[in-house]
C-alpha cells in the first residue's frame, strides 16, 4: 500500500510553468531507442506468424486464380463448341445431312489421334 500512495505522489508533483507558455502540451518524455527493442524469441515468432500468414495468404490467392482460370477455361471451350456447332450448320445447308455426319465422325477421329 505504500508504494501505491509514494507513486500517486510522484504523478502528482508539480512540473512547474513551461517557459514558452504552451502549458496545454503534454510533457515530453526522453528519447530511449533502445526501449523499444524486442527480445529474439519475440522476433522469431514475429517471423513465424508472419510467414504463416504469407503462406496462407498465398494459397488463397493461388485458388483464387486457379477459379478464375477454370471459369475462362470453360467460356473458351462453350465459345469453340459454339463455332464448330455453326461450322458445321453451314455445312449441313451446302451438303447432304449424313455427309457432315461422316465428316464430323472422321474429324473426331482425327483429333484423338492427334491429341
Amino acid at each position: 500500500m505504500s508504494n501505491s500512495t509514494a507513486d500517486d505522489e510522484k504523478k502528482l508533483e508539480p512540473q512547474g510553468i513551461r517557459k514558452n507558455g504552451k502549458q496545454w502540451h503534454l510533457p515530453r518524455k526522453a528519447f530511449r531507442p533502445v526501449s523499444g527493442l524486442t527480445s529474439y524469441e519475440k522476433r522469431t515468432k514475429q517471423r513465424t506468424a508472419t510467414a504463416a500468414m504469407k503462406a496462407k495468404e498465398k494459397e488463397m490467392k493461388d485458388e483464387k486464380e486457379a477459379e478464375r482460370q477454370q471459369r475462362t477455361q470453360a467460356i473458351k471451350e462453350k465459345r469453340a463448341a459454339k463455332e464448330e456447332k455453326e461450322r458445321y450448320e453451314k455445312m449441313a445447308e451446302k451438303m447432304h445431312k449424313k455427309r457432315v455426319e461422316r465428316l464430323k465422325r472422321k474429324e473426331k477421329r482425327n483429333k484423338l489421334l492427334n491429341s
